[in-house]
């Protein structure tokens, strides 16, 4: 059975675009968001760029992408990859202030 799932994708070449990420990790399950950050110096020169990917996957294929992606060289990068955290938006989406302490 396939789940939605957040990918944190670290150690990215700065050249790599979504496209990349969604042909490289489409062979697992079905990607249905890609985001790409970069982060730059006070130059603008860019130094760390990572990614999030919305998969659709099954915990087989979770584990068989771990396995041959995660500390994988790509496009001259070292793919460093995990599970994303949640973001505070989406946990403070689920709050109900009607609550009564």
């Amino acid at each position: 059975m396939k789940v939605m799932r957040r990918l944190y994708i670290g150690g990215l070449s700065h050249l790599v675009t979504q496209k990349d990420l969604k042909d490289r990790f489409g062979k697992f399950g079905d990607v249905e968001d890609v985001e790409l950050r970069t982060r730059k110096d006070d130059d603008g020169i860019p130094y760390k760029t990572f990614g999030y990917i919305n998969i659709n996957i099954s915990d087989g294929n979770l584990k068989k992408c771990l396995t041959v992606l995660n500390k994988s060289k790509w496009k001259g990068g070292t793919l460093q990859i995990e599970t994303a955290k949640e973001s505070f938006l989406h946990r403070y989406g689920r709050v109900d202030f009607n609550v009564k302490a």
